[in-house]
């Protein structure tokens, strides 16, 4: 049946140009329009009834069908849309005036010699019908809505491999202090907060931003800008510097202060290219572009180095420093410079030590040589002061134990007996008597702490579980953790200790174990056997993810 009504006439026009003015493909259009029209029939004739339209792409034509599917006997739900195969039987012949059909598998039935299956589908026309004013805008939003989709669906899949890249864009307005940006067939956001500092634009302002995020949402913006981004200044190092962009020097860390300063580590692996000099470039002409488009932003181009130390020193150049102490078991390092560097190692309000955190991952601790002169000889003085009370030892011999590398009882009491007797001065009688007393000091000290736990109310399950020392438990009883499921519930941070960020700051959570030397993979350990002990983890599974988390390693090259 032909549409006559002006609304449908306007309706189609109205697609039309919605198509064009967005640039999609008018079949969307097109079917947004049949199912805006089939939903306006069906609040004509019931909606339960399948109401499908058909228009046609050259002539405007607009049919009307209902249809109706054959079902098995047990399924009929919607007598209006269903029917089983002997209901369908009356039907089931070819059309004598072409306003019905049978559909099997999509596919237009012409052979009937058979009967009605189930899935077949019955249509047979029905009046069109003429949309009221009302009517008329409901399909219209409809039709409109189902544009906005289509419109957002091909703007993810235009740009979502643009996640990771600069783009540019031309600024179309500000709302909230978010700048909206129009980058050619879609629209990005660039947040306030991926602002550099108090940088501000009009519409029409050219716009040069790193595309931080590309997600598909069902309303809002779907393309998410960075200026503040640590990736946006190596993309733009990638930009301007050749080597760069054909793999010669590589960029392996990047730590910005958005608008003030930023450091980036670089190495080359072309002996005869020096990373820092090509990032500067002639007279500094490549750096200086980069600082430009950042705000002035001032850019460290540190050498990258495999040493943890050496590149450590070099992040946090300008300073010159004079020791790196470094425990492989922590993330905290602890860095010593002369009296005089110390405010230059840490910077305007914490800048310079922070960034070379940020470029290394590690906890920075940064030391003058008289802060850690008086640290190291306070160390000294507390062991010797151990070792004297335990070990019932004068000053001298105390003051030796600790200048051999002795740090606490366990060394002197389970230590190679050779290592005792390489001491000058130290015979095979005197170490053994060492060993001895220290030994006794330790027996004494884990007794008493079991007596302390158990006073305490510990139970025997927590006291027995292997690997918590006597001294380990009373901790955790002192703590309120008395059994082994108050142990198995216990997070790993909450036993080892660890930092959490806190309004901008970082806080430190001291752990019950902290003090004996607990990491947070030796609590993670911990925590999970008494977890499997208490079945509440099957070691089966774990055996499985340890073996997908090895095999993911694998394949990463770790």
């Amino acid at each position: 049946m032909a549409i006559t009504s002006a609304n449908q006439l306007e309706l189609l026009q109205t697609a039309e140009a919605v198509a064009r003015e967005k640039m999609i493909d008018p079949d969307l259009v097109i079917e947004a329009m049949e199912d805006s029209l089939a939903r306006a029939a069906k609040s004509r004739y019931g909606s339960e009834m399948d109401i499908r339209v058909h228009i046609d792409r050259k002539t405007g034509n607009a049919t009307f069908t209902r249809a109706r599917t054959v079902v098995e006997d047990d399924a009929v739900e919607n007598y209006q849309a269903q029917f089983t195969a002997d209901q369908a039987r009356a039907y089931f012949e070819p059309s004598k005036d072409g306003r019905a059909h049978w559909l099997r598998d999509g596919q237009l039935l012409t052979d009937f010699s058979g009967k009605p299956q189930p899935g077949d589908v019955f249509q047979e026309q029905v009046p069109p019908v003429d949309l009221g004013r009302i009517a008329a805008q409901s399909a219209k939003q409809v039709i409109l809505q189902r544009v906005r989709e289509a419109e957002r669906d091909r703007q993810y899949e235009e740009f979502k491999d643009r996640a990771g890249t600069i783009i540019n864009g031309v600024v179309k307005r500000e709302e909230y202090g978010n700048i909206i940006v129009d980058v050619g067939r879609g629209e990005a956001i660039l947040r306030r907060n991926e602002k550099i500092g108090r940088e501000s634009y009009r519409p029409n302002d050219r716009i040069r931003a790193y595309v931080k995020d590309v997600r598909r949402e069902a309303r809002g913006p779907q393309i998410f800008l960075s200026r503040t981004d640590p990736q946006f200044m190596a993309e733009l190092f990638k930009m301007e510097v050749p080597e760069i962009y054909d793999g010669v020097i590589e960029i392996k860390a990047v730590a910005r202060d958005p608008g003030s300063r930023a450091k980036i580590a670089v190495i080359s692996y072309d002996n005869s290219i020096d990373p820092v000099g090509a990032c500067v470039g002639m007279r500094g002409s490549r750096v200086q572009a980069v600082v430009g488009e950042l705000q002035g932003e001032k850019i460290d181009i540190i050498p990258w180095s495999e040493d943890q130390a050496t590149f450590l020193v070099n992040a946090l150049q300008p300073a010159e420093v004079a020791k790196v102490v470094f425990d492989e078991d922590a993330t905290r390092i602890e860095v010593v410079v002369p009296d005089e560097q110390l405010s230059l190692a840490i910077g305007r309000r914490g800048q310079n030590v922070r960034l070379a955190s940020q470029l290394t991952g590690l906890d920075i601790d940064i030391l003058t040589e008289e802060e850690e002169s008086k640290r190291r000889q306070a160390e000294f003085n507390a062991r010797t002061k151990l070792f004297m009370d335990t070990l019932d030892l004068d000053e001298f011999f105390a003051q030796l134990l600790v200048a051999e590398g002795f740090t606490n009882l366990e060394e002197v009491a389970y230590v190679d007996l050779d290592e005792l007797l390489s001491i000058e001065g130290v015979d095979e009688g005197t170490a053994e008597e060492l060993q001895t007393r220290a030994r006794e000091h330790l027996e004494a000290a884990n007794k008493a702490a079991l007596e302390n736990a158990r006073a305490l109310g510990v139970e025997d399950s927590l006291i027995e579980f292997e690997g918590l020392t006597p001294q380990m438990v009373e901790a955790l009883a002192k703590d309120g953790v008395k059994t082994l499921e108050d142990f198995a519930t216990c997070a790993d941070w909450e036993l080892a200790g660890g930092w959490t960020t806190q309004n901008g700051q970082r806080v430190k959570d001291d752990g019950i174990l902290e003090p004996f030397d607990v990491s947070l993979e030796e609590a993670q350990n911990l925590v999970m056997t008494a977890r499997v002990m208490l079945g509440w983890v099957d070691p089966t599974e774990l055996e499985s993810a340890g073996e997908a988390e090895a095999g993911d390693e694998q394949e990463a090259g770790v």
